[in-house]
């Protein structure tokens, strides 16, 4: 039986399309579902309707503006305690102070680094919604430690590559579907660098052997001219 939950979700409040691009990207790599709002009133419908579990906010939005939306959202009982982080070129401290005393949990000015954006959702997830951060994932007989970077299989170590771990990782987060070769290097490699795919098929091989010595089976299925997935039959 599998224990892998549901991805938390993220709504992104930005009207920069470059920067949504962006983020929407770099979440999704994370795990994150991503909803994306251009402006306030329709930042204001979607978190109403589907409840994020986190919003990013830009603070200069059309329509309404982020301190508004932020106001708004603290104020309703369906969203008013789901964490905030404004994304703003607002960089003086009287800004970030009324952005906070407004109820964002955090902020972060522009330009931002993508990395530390990330550690910033984890931490502000792990703070106030603990069970939307996954530190163990396990599927089947596959246990994953996030924390320890440390991969379990019938209750004994493994120990894979960077590469291995990431990819096992990429596939726990969602047993089942079929991730192409492309789909694989852009996830583990990055859009920015040249790998080639038959890169894939060598370390999916190496990840095969390393999972198989307990002699537990093959987790992992080949869809012919598809690509890889976690097997089903494992949860």
């Amino acid at each position: 039986m599998s224990s892998v939950s549901k991805a938390p979700s993220v709504l992104v409040v930005e009207d920069e399309k470059e920067i949504v691009t962006l983020l929407r990207y770099n979440l999704e790599k994370e795990g994150y579902e991503v909803t994306e709002a251009n402006d306030g009133e329709e930042a204001m419908m979607l978190a109403s309707e589907k409840q994020p579990d986190l919003v990013l906010l830009d603070w200069m939005l059309p329509q309404i503006s982020g301190i508004e939306v932020c106001r708004q959202l603290r104020s309703l009982p369906e969203t008013r305690n789901v964490p905030i982080i404004m994304l703003t070129a607002r960089g003086e401290e009287a800004d970030r102070i009324r952005g906070l005393d407004t109820g964002a949990d955090d902020y972060v000015s522009k330009p931002f680094s993508v990395n530390e954006l990330l550690a910033r959702v984890r931490a502000v997830m792990r703070r106030i919604r603990p069970a939307l951060v996954e530190d163990l994932v396990t599927f089947g007989d596959i246990a994953v430690d996030r924390t320890a970077h440390r991969v379990r299989r019938a209750g004994r170590d493994i120990h894979l590559g960077p590469t291995e771990y990431r990819l096992l990782d990429h596939l726990m987060q969602f047993p089942g579907r079929v991730y192409s070769r492309e789909q694989l290097l852009d996830a583990v490699w990055g859009s920015d660098v040249y790998v080639e795919a038959r890169t894939v098929d060598v370390h999916i091989g190496r990840l095969r052997k390393a999972l198989n010595v307990t002699g537990q089976g093959d987790p992992i299925r080949t869809v012919r001219s598809a690509g890889y997935a976690l097997n089903d039959s494992l949860g």
